[in-house]
């Protein structure tokens, strides 16, 4: 593709490669790319592991693009994607980091593992991962809310869930979340 597709393009795009269009997938990978990479970016500070999170997202895309059903936009399904990846990339990072760190202790803070330098993004991740091990169905809707930030509207027909209901989970979840990050905030 020569030039970037907007919103309605990239939603046919996102049809076709979903009906198996090979060409349609290569040019929605190409597109979607460097919004790909903003939404990890929030999420991730240090560029290498947003690089990697970046790559695992598209790779899902390609891997499960025949599962998209059009049920919302394509954007949307995206941003839970992307934010999967982000997740799913930190706790590689902090798993690493703590093998890691029974051999031998950092001479300096690593960035991507202390949020002395990265700020209350490591802080959010750590507090979502811990909310996930009790309430994972809060965890979800929140991210989907104050991180991709998407209206109620759009993340119930991601989810698939009543309105009520993603207001009360995303109200539950911040709830939850409140402590753990206050917490967090160094003193």
């Amino acid at each position: 593709m020569s030039t970037t597709p907007d919103r309605e393009e990239l939603e046919e795009l996102a049809r076709r490669a979903a009906g198996g269009d090979a060409v349609a997938l290569e040019d929605l990978l190409v597109a979607v790319q460097p919004g790909v990479r903003r939404l990890v970016g929030r999420m991730l500070v240090h560029p290498q592991d947003a690089e990697e999170a970046t790559q695992d997202a598209l790779l899902a895309v390609a891997r499960h693009i025949t599962g998209f059903e059009g049920r919302s936009r394509f954007s949307t399904w995206l941003h839970t994607v992307a934010g999967n990846s982000a997740r799913s990339t930190y706790r590689t990072l902090k798993r690493r980091s703590a093998e890691h760190a029974v051999d031998q202790l950092p001479e300096r803070p690593d960035p991507r593992t202390t949020s002395v330098i990265a700020g209350s993004r490591l802080d959010l991740l750590e507090a979502l991962e811990t909310l996930g091990r009790t309430r994972p169905e809060l965890v979800e809707p929140v991210v989907l809310r104050d991180v991709h930030e998407l209206d109620y509207a759009e993340i119930a027909r991601v989810l698939d869930l009543p309105l009520g209901t993603v207001k009360s989970r995303i109200h539950h979840a911040r709830t939850a979340l409140r402590p753990l990050l206050a917490a967090a905030e160094p003193t």
